[in-house]
């Protein structure tokens, strides 16, 4: 039997308040820069990740096409570099076939840990001292 959710507030996965992941692309579910989930938020777009060329492609070859602009829905595409928040099951994936990305942990909502341990997301951050 699955365990519950407990995915509301905006704590990331350390406890402490969530940080922005990226204004410039503005990510997040709502567009507000945030990896926040809510009920609203049905994909858990709850990890703040960085975004390489290599994982951009995987996602795209794996039905995730993150890279390619969309203007009629206002996307530009992640460009290698940038910050995004992405959808927790993609992200549970990417780790079990050994092509996670590294992660902004600081940003990332504690949603995630319903389906990522801990961890394994503080083995691939990059923003822990």
């Amino acid at each position: 039997m699955p365990k519950p959710l407990h995915i509301f507030g905006e704590l990331n996965v350390l406890g402490e308040p969530l940080e922005p992941c990226s204004l410039d692309p503005m990510t997040g579910f709502f567009r507000d820069g945030s990896c926040k989930v809510t009920p609203q938020n049905k994909g858990m777009h709850a990890i703040c990740i960085y975004a390489t060329e290599e994982f951009l492609e995987y996602s795209k070859r794996t039905g995730n096409d993150l890279s390619t602009p969309m203007p009629q829905y206002g996307f530009k595409g992640v460009k290698v570099g940038q910050s995004w928040c992405l959808s927790g099951v993609r992200f549970a994936e990417a780790v079990k076939t050994g092509n996670a990305p590294q992660i902004f942990i600081h940003s990332t909502h504690q949603a995630i840990l319903n389906l990522v341990d801990l961890e394994t997301l503080k083995s691939l951050a990059i923003d822990l001292e």
